[in-house]
């Protein structure tokens, strides 16, 4: 029982970390250096948040309920590549492979109460699309990185859980 919970707990810590710190750098990239996510960033935020959590859950959960801990273990996996995948479809966007949603074009514009009302949402309104690049560093985007570090992370985690098997 000991050697399942630990073989959980290893992926599960390492998804807990490198979700969260990849989480914890978009927030830093928005808040400290004022890029200012599109909606598919959020996206892919949110599946960060999603894999933090459903991590916790498997490394608190290892000793008390082993199939809890692995059911959460190996959702947070699919999360994560899901994640990736948006990721990918992100980068497609940014080199012109294909058009993106509506979303990621412009916000959308709520009932307008009065044309002044409408003026001033628009002046304070920032369109972030998603087929622009807003940060790279050697020809590659935050989406890219994100896609690298979160496949990266997937196969660890996979790797671990498979050798855990043995």
């Amino acid at each position: 029982m000991a050697a399942m919970a630990l073989s959980i707990r290893r992926p599960a810590a390492l998804l807990f970390l490198g979700s969260g710190l990849l989480l914890a750098g978009a927030l830093g990239f928005q808040y400290l250096g004022g890029l200012a996510p599109c909606p598919l960033c959020i996206d892919q935020r949110v599946a960060h948040g999603v894999v933090v959590a459903l991590a916790a859950v498997a490394v608190i959960a290892c000793d008390r309920s082993p199939a809890i801990a692995g059911l959460a273990a190996v959702a947070a996996v699919v999360v994560l590549a899901s994640g990736a995948a948006v990721a990918g479809y992100h980068i497609g966007l940014e080199h012109d492979l294909w058009q993106g949603p509506a979303s990621c074009a412009a916000e959308p514009v709520r009932a307008a109460t009065s044309k002044e009302w409408l003026e001033e949402m628009l002046k304070r309104t920032t369109v972030v699309r998603c087929d622009e690049v807003a940060w790279s560093l050697f020809g590659i985007s935050m989406a890219g990185y994100n896609m690298l570090i979160s496949l990266g992370l997937v196969a660890v985690a996979v790797r671990l859980f498979a050798r855990a098997d043995r």
